[in-house]
């Protein structure tokens, strides 16, 4: 077994004192793992921890998860984002209840084979449930070690992600493994941040040679931003008698599997008065009453922009479309709906 780097031991001493109490932490149960690992993929802990404890509360094992109709997952991932994560979920836990009868595969191997893990998620679980040792790079730690190692290299370019890799695995400590991730991505966490990281107090800082260089704040390197997208959507809410019609979005695209209301998406800014003049519309309009319409709201995602409005109308007759389904509008809240129509419907 290699000899611990003393970065790792002074790591692991540091993480020892000021860790956070987390659910996830202190256990081995690979299930719970992954689910807090994935849950945490572009999540913010505070924003994380109340979503793991109702899926652990709703599903207390991979089976129950697999056996949940897929609706119901998507129910309570509803505001997380990201939603591909929900439903790599769940077909993964249906591959292991399928194929390994339930029990969460135990090398690193067969843990990566499962639908939406990669290199850091398959790492996370092998070294933090079965003390296999290996590296987790993550934001956190991409961001500690080029700072500790005053690297300029991107980390999200091909030649960045597999020196950064190496570098971690050399740091590595063989003999607790998930403890020395776990302390890696905390100090990235709490202590060694993007912004105001506590240098002056950092118990690396004798190895830190951005410290050194002052070079902290502006590493890591990241090469350009992807162009941002900008998309208009219009969303038409037909109410009759208390119900109202929904559909589910089937395409490959944001939000899959979710469901909302009935929507025209253009291209460019749309005046409301010239839409609502479209010919798909008449057959709508001619048995409705327009009740309201929204200004733009804009909703933001990671490269893309969105700007929705909203039109209440009011059916003088049910609807015969065999794609819009008919609920009462107070059961909309037991359907999975982007976070851009829940807020809609709870400012109402």
């Amino acid at each position: 077994m290699p000899q611990s780097h003393p970065i790792s031991e002074k790591l692991i001493a540091w993480y020892k004192k000021n860790k956070r109490d987390l659910p996830w932490r202190n256990i081995n149960d690979p299930y719970k793992i992954w689910l807090s690992e994935v849950i945490l993929q572009q999540t913010q802990v505070v924003q994380g921890l109340n979503y793991y404890i109702t899926f652990t509360e709703t599903f207390p094992s991979i089976s129950d998860l697999a056996n949940a109709p897929e609706d119901q997952v998507m129910r309570l991932w509803q505001g997380l984002g990201y939603y591909s994560r929900a439903r790599n979920l769940h077909a993964a836990a249906k591959t292991v209840k399928q194929k390994h009868n339930g029990n969460f595969p135990n090398t690193y191997d067969e843990i990566k084979s499962l639908k939406g893990v990669g290199d850091y998620t398959a790492a996370a679980i092998a070294s933090f449930a079965f003390k296999l040792p290996y590296a987790v790079v993550d934001g956190n730690v991409y961001r500690v070690l080029s700072r500790l190692f005053n690297i300029t290299t991107p980390i999200n370019s091909s030649q960045g992600k597999k020196e950064f890799q190496q570098l971690a695995d050399e740091l590595l400590n063989h003999r607790y493994p998930g403890m020395h991730n776990s302390a890696m991505m905390e100090f990235g966490a709490i202590w060694c941040k993007p912004n105001n990281p506590k240098c002056e107090n950092c118990p690396l800082q004798e190895y830190c040679q951005a410290f050194a260089n002052k070079t902290v704040g502006i590493l890591p390197v990241k090469t350009k931003k992807i162009t941002i997208k900008n998309r208009y959507l219009h969303y038409f809410i037909f109410n009759y008698k208390g119900y109202v019609y929904i559909q589910k979005r089937t395409q490959k695209d944001i939000w899959q599997n979710l469901y909302e209301f009935y929507l025209i998406e253009t291209e460019l800014p749309t005046d409301s008065e010239k839409l609502l003049k479209e010919k798909m519309l008449n057959p709508f309009l001619e048995n409705s009453i327009l009740m309201s319409v929204t200004n733009e709201k804009k909703h933001i995602l990671s490269h893309q922009h969105l700007f929705a409005t909203f039109y209440e109308l009011n059916l003088k007759k049910p609807l015969n479309n065999p794609s819009l389904l008919k609920i009462k509008r107070s059961d909309l809240i037991n359907f999975g709906l982007p976070q851009l129509i829940t807020k809609y419907l709870e400012k109402l």
